[in-house]
């Protein structure tokens, strides 16, 4: 029975919230390595991911019998909340805090240290395992050797959960503010069974836009969020989130919506746009409709498009997901290059939403990656 023992954890999101996994190793004093897995968690913020590997490391090192540890973790934020040097705001995570503090409580000894994330390549490695195997993962020290197997139980399953997390239709929270073409034009696809993904709730931020009685003609739940109903930009935010949570909205989609609302964190990298251009030309404050068409056509520009991206608190930032080009001709009007980027349009959007149903996104160091499909899995291909 090891005296000490060395953990080194990690935990990460794709989407965040997406489908997410946690990692860890454990080590005795010498550097031998006794334990390493990762582990499928279904969907989760990143920092659940990071609080879940530490959790299960606690839980590993306390059933070996370790009587010290040390646990390191490229998480800052994780590390100074366990040492108390942060405050645990948030709802979700206070259980996960809790837990890990009355496990470290039961070894004789303990620390939590902050590593580079160079420092730390073991138990990032196990945490990107799980996440492209879609299972858990465990490496098993055999002879002085290593291999990975898949977790047993999890492996007996697994085509069950990939087959229950692929029919689950994404619920979408779609914004508008006009027409409402962007949101029929989802309902199109939906229909026809090229989308995984259901219109949970529409929010109108005005009461006699176009898209309201179209919305309400479809069946869909309607709700009016009006910005100047509201004291201030931070007001009006809060009650779009209360409709969004409310409606257990998993995807915002931002058709045609234009009210700047701050992105809260619940909903980091879960709420997109569409931009009639190929950002970062063309965009900002102001940049609009046939705005952006105008400006395209005095710069002279022999191509345009459109730009799928996750949305920020700034007009038109933020990670990339799709974007289609279109010809932009030299007798083209606003009008007639508006159409043509609107066609591209009607594709983009159906494609970066059954991207996040299906879980090829993923978000780091603000650029959006997008993971390979297996096969046959893409219903856009050849479109």
């Amino acid at each position: 029975m090891p005296e000490k023992l060395i953990a080194h954890i990690d935990g990460g999101s794709r989407g965040n919230p997406g489908p997410a996994a946690a990692g860890y190793t454990l080590t005795d004093a010498a550097g031998r390595r006794l334990q390493a897995k990762g582990l499928t968690l279904g969907r989760a913020t990143n920092n659940v991911a990071e609080y879940t590997g530490l959790v299960k490391a606690l839980e590993a090192a306390s059933q070996i019998g370790a009587e010290q540890l040390v646990v390191c973790s490229d998480s800052e934020l994780l590390v100074r909340q366990i040492n108390g040097e942060y405050k645990v705001k948030s709802k979700l995570l206070k259980p996960f805090f809790e837990q890990a503090v009355g496990l470290l409580e039961s070894f004789k000894s303990w620390q939590v240290r902050h590593v580079r994330r160079q420092d730390n390549v073991e138990a990032d490695k196990l945490v990107n395992q799980a996440l492209d195997a879609g299972h858990d993962v465990e490496v098993k020290i055999e002879n002085g050797g290593q291999r990975i197997v898949d977790s047993k139980e999890t492996n007996a399953k697994r085509c069950t959960l990939n087959a229950e997390r692929s029919a689950k239709p994404v619920r979408l929270g779609v914004l508008i503010s006009g027409g409402g073409t962007t949101l029929m034009n989802i309902m199109e696809y939906t229909k026809k069974g090229k989308l995984n993904a259901e219109v949970a709730l529409v929010i109108s931020s005005l009461s006699k836009a176009g898209g309201v009685a179209k919305a309400r003609n479809a069946g869909l739940n309607v709700k009016i969020v009006r910005k100047k109903d509201y004291s201030d930009i931070d007001e009006f935010s809060k009650h779009i989130e209360a409709e969004l949570v409310a409606a257990d909205v998993d995807l915002v989609v931002q058709g045609g919506w234009l009210c700047l609302w701050k992105i809260p964190e619940r909903y980091e990298n879960r709420v997109m746009n569409i931009h009639p251009a190929l950002l970062p030309s063309f965009g900002g404050r102001g940049m609009w409709g046939h705005h952006v068409h105008e400006a395209v056509l005095k710069a002279g520009c022999k191509i345009s498009g459109c730009t799928v991206h996750f949305c920020t608190n700034e007009y038109d930032e933020g990670p990339i997901i799709v974007q289609r080009a279109c010809e932009a001709r030299s007798d083209d009007t606003a009008d007639t290059l508006a159409a043509r980027v609107f066609e591209q349009e009607c594709i983009a959007y159906p494609q970066a939403i059954q991207l996040f149903a299906e879980g090829r996104l993923s978000v780091r160091d603000g650029i959006a990656l997008i993971r390979q499909p297996n096969a046959g899995s893409n219903p856009f291909r050849g479109r």
